[in-house]
Parts: structure tokens; C-alpha cells; sequence
């Protein structure tokens, strides 16, 4: 008996296949759900890792400007702020200038957490782009940021 050589297309009809969305879709679920594992291996999920890395990016920001910047829902980011403020990774008070406003900044303790977090998200990432050398995830990461700065402009993020 002559041994089959695997299908790399996994099966998948090639109209689906000439659908880079259906690509898109399909990668990105697999990539999100292994970040994820390696998230919950600490207790925590893609939006605590996003919370800290804007805050350790752009600075310490109003709840309501991260809202915004992450387009998470009001009540969903204060739980995190809550779950990483109790364990020492976010400080949350009042703004100086507007006592109405909540602002939050990461602390030492969160910035170690999300080095860690990124290691993690960097061995994902060469997980799933194993196939590609290096110039072609160069490109890769290029061609996708563009689709979503474009994506930005015409959601008017931009």
C-alpha cells in the first residue's frame, strides 16, 4: 500500500483557500487560542495583556481613554483594572486635574508580568509563522500593518 502524502491544504475547498479573509480568519483563530492557553497558564486573558501594554507603551491613561484606545467595553475594562490592580501589575486613582476621571499606570511589578507575557506571545507568533524565514515575516508584518492602519482609516481611528 503506498503511503498518502498529507494534503497541506488540510482538505479545505481552494475557494475558500483563494480567500485571504477566510486565511485570516482561520490563522488568526488558531494563533489567538494558543496566546490564549499560554495567558491562562498565569491566570489572565488577551485583554490583561492588551491593558498592560498600553499602559507601558503610550503611559498611565484615563479608564475611558483605554476604552477607547482598545475598544474594550466600560464594564469589561474595569474588571481587568480590578484583577490586575489586586494583584500589584496596575495602580488606579483619580486624575489630579479632573477628580472625575480614573486614571491607570502600570507598575514595575506589571511591566516584569508583561515582558513575560510578550516572551510567551513572541514563541506563539514563531509557532504559527514556522513556515516562513525571516524576510518573509518581515513582509508578512508589514503587509498586515498596513491592512490595519487602512482599516483604522476608514473606521476613523485614524
Amino acid at each position: 500500500m503506498a503511503s498518502e502524502t498529507p494534503d497541506p491544504s488540510g482538505g479545505l475547498p481552494p475557494t475558500l483557500l483563494d480567500l485571504s479573509t477566510f486565511l485570516l480568519a482561520r490563522i488568526g483563530r488558531t494563533a489567538r487560542a494558543r496566546l490564549a492557553d499560554q495567558l491562562a497558564e498565569r491566570g489572565l486573558r488577551l485583554w490583561d495583556m492588551a491593558v498592560l501594554a498600553a499602559l507601558a507603551d503610550f503611559g498611565p491613561q484615563a479608564q475611558r481613554d483605554l476604552v477607547q484606545r482598545l475598544g474594550i467595553d466600560p464594564s469589561d475594562l474595569a474588571k481587568v483594572a480590578d484583577q490586575l490592580g489586586a494583584a500589584g501589575y496596575v495602580e488606579r486613582g483619580r486624575d489630579a486635574t479632573d477628580r472625575r476621571r480614573v486614571s491607570v499606570s502600570v507598575t514595575a511589578a506589571g511591566r516584569a508580568l508583561l515582558a513575560e507575557l510578550e516572551a510567551r506571545a513572541r514563541a506563539v507568533q514563531d509557532e504559527v509563522l514556522a513556515p516562513l524565514d525571516q524576510g518573509e515575516r518581515r513582509v508578512l508584518q508589514e503587509l498586515l500593518r498596513r491592512v490595519n492602519e487602512g482599516m483604522a482609516v476608514r473606521r476613523g481611528a485614524v
